[in-house]
């Protein structure tokens, strides 16, 4: 049970060549912008994300997180800084766990392309979901603390927090297998016959429309800051596939880690969850629902069938920008390597569910 990543994903680096900018530019936007900004900056990189290149902005005073769109040619609608910055300011000011929104800019002249500015939250970032440096209260603190954040956000009331116009009303599922089948038709890089059927099949079974609430869409541990010494979620990050959508989409999403082998990063399934002291699957949706006010989640095959077509469908955008030469992460190749098992995944649980 050893950390797949520990270095490769944490900490920061200086800037890959490709994502570069000008920095005196940068630091006269921010002097104009944020409130008592002071230079001078120096500029990292940090090691994680895949999608939006994430800097380290490092002043004597402050700290700041700067994510910008990647250059180069981009798929529709992806990469949508401009939705995160509205998502957490928001979020922000309803009290819930994200980092302070300092600044968004539009306008490529400055930076070459659109980004946003945020404080660095201090904390912990925890890549292995075995977690092997914890004890087992500590794991299964950990795994409590991120459904309940999970369930809070879903509680939130979007009209009630000025997110009321953040997405479609209906039809959530319906527009999201679309809405991925396109990403990964554009994307495509080879045929896979297990792809092409669930493009086919999935439609076929959508759940009914539930409350439009709050999605992250990409709610999982390394996402998550938690304080240093105690099982507390500090920021949930990295808001750029969020929008107005079904919860149960979100919640699980989150359970497909139950289903991804150990072998394989993201995955839980073939450890001992009981001696590790992790929760099973069947105690993360009982917390949930309890927190929520949810009486089970209906179709649950079919949603983890559609998780696992989507994050296949995410990891093959992935590989286009690999083969665009416009990826942001040097571990770009393998996370494309993945379509493949994840997409058997995502079949098998067709299967189950009927297909």
């Amino acid at each position: 049970m050893t950390d797949p990543a520990p270095d490769a994903f944490t900490g920061s680096k200086p800037v890959d060549a490709r994502l570069r900018f000008d920095e005196t530019a940068l630091e006269r936007w921010m002097a104009a912008t944020i409130p008592g900004f002071a230079g001078p900056m120096t500029v990292s990189q940090f090691k994680g994300g895949q999608s939006n290149p994430t800097y380290l902005i490092t002043t004597p005073g402050r700290d700041y997180v700067l994510r910008r769109k990647p250059p180069g040619v981009l798929l529709p609608s992806a990469h949508a800084v401009d939705r995160e910055f509205k998502v957490i300011s928001a979020l922000h000011a309803a009290g819930y766990p994200v980092a302070r929104p300092w600044g968004l800019c539009e306008d490529p002249e400055v930076i070459g392309t659109a980004f946003y500015v945020m404080d660095r939250v201090q904390g912990r970032i925890l890549w292995n979901l075995g977690l092997p440096d914890l004890t087992p209260d500590e794991r299964r603190a950990v795994y409590e603390a991120q459904v309940d954040a999970l369930a809070d956000l879903h509680k939130l009331d979007p009209e009630a927090i000025g997110l009321g116009d953040y997405g479609k009303a209906g039809n959530y599922f319906a527009r999201q297998v679309g809405r991925w089948t396109k990403q990964y038709r554009a994307s495509e890089t080879e045929s896979i016959a297990a792809m092409d059927r669930l493009i086919d099949w999935l439609p076929q079974g959508l759940p009914e429309d539930g409350p439009a609430r709050i999605v992250h869409g990409d709610f999982r541990l390394d996402n998550l800051i938690l304080a240093p010494d105690r099982a507390e979620v500090r920021a949930v990050l990295d808001w750029e596939l969020s929008t107005l959508g079904d919860p149960l989409a979100d919640i699980s999403y989150f359970l497909i880690a139950w289903v991804i082998p150990s072998t394989e990063r993201n995955g839980l399934a073939g450890l001992d969850l009981e001696t590790l002291g992790i929760p099973s699957m069947e105690d993360v949706i009982a917390r949930y629902c309890a927190r929520t006010g949810r009486d089970g989640l209906p179709q649950l095959d079919w949603l983890l069938s559609y998780n696992l077509f989507r994050l296949a469908a995410i990891c093959q955008g992935i590989g286009g920008r690999v083969r665009d030469g416009t990826a942001a992460s040097p571990h770009a190749a393998a996370m494309a390597a993945r379509v493949k098992p994840l997409s058997a995944g995502a079949w098998h649980f067709a299967e189950k569910a009927g297909a």
